[in-house]
């Protein structure tokens, strides 16, 4: 089997395990809540795990050359199956806090549908309904949601914790925790600064909406995406100062290009791909480096067009592609791309001269390719 599906699976299944553990917890409390567990297991079943397998090579990354996929340092107190076990428990966490995130931000953006299902707040909604219950059937989808991704939030805590627990090297322990908690701070600085700026842009200096929206894909996504999960992992390992800088240095740049692509699939990807409506992000309002691109080169009234309907929950679908077609003709989608490509060209010239493995620098080359090269 493949290493990337073997780490795939041996996620789930702690995932799956977890999850299990704690089913009995909270259904003690009352049988009425069986849809927190049942609704978790469905936002953490499935997806790209990215966060994982970045994890996973981070740790990887710094071990001697002859170490096999489950060996681990043995100076930093790591040896096979508890090294192992410790790195899928740190990257089973992240993907819970990824699912947390996932859920709390379909909030924010009032966005009905993820990976091509109901979002948490719709199932909520949903669920009054079909039951019957008082009140706005909304409301309380929205507030139930909430609690969903806090209770999300506070298991990935917990997950972390047991796999720190089996490090014999309690500063390796302690040190991945310290990147776990600065990567929360950052994301969630990175939510406030994007529904900031969608508020927030009329007032902003014109020059500087450029720079204020990469501003929000460094702190929401970059960092949590790709710069953090490798870094935790290389610190579960043991890695060196001058390693965990080199995949700072490689993984910020890649984790940019991931969300720019992001951002791109966003606006004019194909819903039987990415899950999401397509223009998604126009409805929502996005201020995304492509737009501040497209606002630079549109003449007054096309831009005064485009502030119009940004934002637009109505938008149908002809609206929806006059705006494609609008960003397009401006030629925005070309410069994203050609941004893409320079922060691709900066990630790989850090992760050539990375002090890492020349196995784990292959299968980073392979990540890279397929994180920023995602089909519309």
């Amino acid at each position: 089997m493949p290493e990337s599906k073997r780490l795939v699976d041996l996620v789930q299944s702690r995932i799956d395990a977890y999850l299990m553990s704690r089913e009995p917890i909270v259904t003690l409390i009352s049988s009425d809540l069986t849809a927190l567990v049942d609704y978790s297991r469905q936002f953490l079943s499935g997806g790209k795990r990215f966060r994982a397998q970045f994890c996973y090579w981070g740790a990887q990354s710094v071990l001697p050359p002859d170490s096999g996929p489950e060996q681990v340092r043995p100076t930093a107190g790591l040896t096979a199956p508890a090294g192992l076990g410790a790195i899928v428990s740190a990257a089973s966490a992240l993907e819970i806090f990824h699912a947390a995130a996932l859920v709390h931000d379909d909030i924010i953006d009032n966005s009905d549908t993820r990976r091509g299902a109901l979002s948490a707040h719709k199932l909520f909604e949903r669920l009054h309904e079909r039951e019957g219950w008082a009140g706005d059937p909304a409301s309380y989808g929205r507030a139930s949601a909430i609690l969903l991704g806090d209770l999300l939030l506070g298991w990935s805590d917990e997950l972390l914790d047991e796999g720190l627990e089996e490090l014999a090297d309690r500063a390796s322990a302690r040190r991945a925790r310290l990147e776990f908690n600065f990567m929360r701070t950052e994301v969630t600085a990175g939510q406030y600064l994007d529904i900031l700026e969608e508020r927030a842009w009329l007032a902003q200096p014109e020059a500087e909406l450029l720079d204020r929206a990469l501003r929000v894909i460094v702190y929401k996504s970059a960092k949590y995406s790709v710069q953090a999960p490798l870094v935790i992992g290389a610190a579960l390992a043991g890695a060196s100062t001058a390693q965990l800088n080199s995949l700072r240095a490689f993984g910020l740049p890649l984790g940019m290009a991931y969300q720019l692509r992001d951002d791109l699939l966003g606006v004019f990807g194909d819903a039987a791909v990415t899950g999401k409506p397509s223009g998604d992000d126009l409805t929502e309002g996005k201020r995304t480096v492509l737009i501040a691109l497209a606002r630079e080169r549109l003449t007054t009234t096309d831009r005064a067009s485009l502030d119009s309907q940004l934002g637009d929950p109505t938008l149908d679908a002809t609206q929806i592609r006059s705006l494609q077609q609008l960003i397009t003709a401006s030629g925005a989608v070309d410069r994203v791309e050609a941004l893409i490509e320079s922060q691709v060209t900066e990630a790989l010239a850090a992760l050539h001269s990375a002090p890492i493995g020349a196995r784990a620098r292959q299968k980073l080359l392979e990540l890279t390719d397929r994180v920023t090269r995602r089909a519309f």
